[in-house]
């Protein structure tokens, strides 16, 4: 359970983190217990999702430059808020959620989606002097878990074998200098969940038990534990026990889809994400602090629309649209939704025409052809990192709210209050009763959960 051996390797540098105390740290009063991030890993195009755009229709001799949005956008649940076609269902509960549309990716220089994401999901910008740690695992530090016998960070939907950027992306995928006890529990396929979590029938008859004792008693004889300290020492076993606690707990039936009624599976199966909803929504009824469903990063597959972006985002926006309005909804059902925040985003946008940012446009990485005579050049294939959208529901967030405006025209950038990585990371965490300016000592230094711990929350999104 948690992260791999590596990560723990990784954290020997540091020592053990602690606490660094300010006496500036903002007291916040928690609005959510539970964060779910819905990652639409590879860049959803936010002119064909969250922020629509006048609309092109195909045909050969279409010029690329006149092409914004290749959907219609339609009405929402709020009267001032517009989504594009085919997320009929989301656009039924937007008035439980608040869209920003001005959320500005980092300037990296030259694009790769593995550096992206991991600055996404840490907060700082590779390559770091030490590990950093996933926003899901500073939450579970600071926090804890809400069940003991459940992970407090679980992560749904993403195959680590996944090619040319595999390794970028298992370097974010891990709690860092926190140790090994605050990492993930990986879930690759949501339909395998439950098998991860139950002993195999051969491990009957008191193997079960001795099999944990052999593996603690490797435990401690780990490279790991042999050559860190005890703070290195006591992170693994923790995580040995914690996972044990769950095999032995009633909780772990919440890991079991098919113990989900078949009328509700099948609103929610629209593949691995949808199913991956389902079971963020089960795992937080049973207690979950942080759970992350990810459409799944595969290099010119699912976001990554480099090449058949019309087509590609009609399959993605059926995909996402079911599962996560079902979620929304099964969340206020059970009275659950007040306390636990949704948040949907992805790494950046997308644009026919800028790579980068209209003022620091970098080398492109796809040909688009000026006119267009074939189906596939049709959609959003260089990476926009000047604006993207960001949906966020429950956990005191003000329903119906639309933040930040983007041009009508290209180049389709923020014209009004953006959002920088520091300050919609201040955002989530001020939803989860942290201050923007808590850090962890580590090699004698502060890590702020924000970049230097000056990330400002968005306030007029919440309640």
């Amino acid at each position: 359970m948690g992260a791999s051996a590596g990560a723990a390797l990784a954290a020997l540098s540091g020592g053990a983190p602690r606490l660094f105390a300010q006496e500036t740290m903002e007291k916040i009063a928690p609005s959510a217990d539970t964060l779910i991030l819905l990652w639409m890993a590879g860049g959803m195009a936010q002119t064909e999702t969250f922020d629509p755009k006048r609309s092109a229709e195909y045909r050969s001799g279409l010029k690329s430059s006149d092409v914004l949005s290749t959907f219609k956008s339609i009405d929402t649940a709020v009267d001032n808020i517009k989504i594009s076609e085919g997320l009929e269902r989301i656009a039924k509960v937007m008035d439980r959620g608040a869209l920003i549309r001005s959320y500005q990716g980092g300037d990296l220089g030259f694009i790769l989606h593995s550096r992206h994401q991991y600055h996404w999901h840490t907060g700082y910008a590779p390559p770091q002097t030490v590990a950093m740690p996933h926003i899901g695992a500073m939450i579970a530090k600071t926090l804890g878990p809400r069940n003991p016998d459940v992970p407090a960070f679980i992560d749904i939907g993403q195959n680590m074998e996944i090619g040319g950027e595999s390794a970028g992306v298992k370097a974010f995928h891990t709690a860092g200098f926190l140790g090994t006890e605050y990492g993930p529990f990986l879930i690759a396929n949501p339909e395998d969940a439950g098998a991860s979590v139950r002993p195999t029938p051969e491990l009957g008859g008191g193997r079960f038990e001795r099999r944990h004792q052999l593996y603690e008693a490797l435990a401690k004889q780990s490279p790991i534990t042999r050559y860190g300290g005890d703070f290195q020492k006591e992170s693994l076993l923790r995580s040995v026990d914690s996972a044990h606690r769950l095999l032995n707990s009633p909780s772990a039936k919440a890991f079991d889809l098919s113990l989900e009624p078949k009328e509700k599976y099948d609103i929610y199966n629209t593949g691995r994400f949808g199913l991956g909803c389902l079971l963020a929504r089960r795992l937080t009824e049973s207690g979950a602090r942080f759970v992350e469903v990810t459409t799944e990063y595969i290099p010119f597959k699912n976001w990554d629309t480099h090449e058949n972006g019309h087509s590609r985002a009609i399959g993605m926006k059926h995909q996402i649209d079911g599962p996560i309005s079902q979620l929304v909804l099964d969340l206020e059902e059970r009275g659950l939704l007040n306390r636990t925040l949704i948040v949907l985003a992805s790494e950046f946008g997308r644009d026919m025409m800028v790579e980068g940012k209209p003022d620091k446009t970098v080398k492109d990485q796809v040909t688009v052809p000026d006119v267009i005579t074939d189906p596939k050049f049709f959609g959003m294939h260089r990476h926009f990192t000047d604006a993207g959208s960001v949906l966020l529901f429950g956990g005191g967030i003000k329903g119906g709210t639309l933040y930040g405006k983007t041009a009508d025209e290209r180049p389709c950038k923020t014209i009004e209050n953006p959002v920088k990585i520091e300050d919609l990371h201040a955002t989530l965490y001020r939803a989860m009763g942290i201050p923007a300016n808590l850090s962890y000592v580590v090699e004698k230094r502060p890590v702020y959960v924000t970049r230097d711990g000056k990330g400002v929350a968005v306030k007029p999104i919440f309640s």
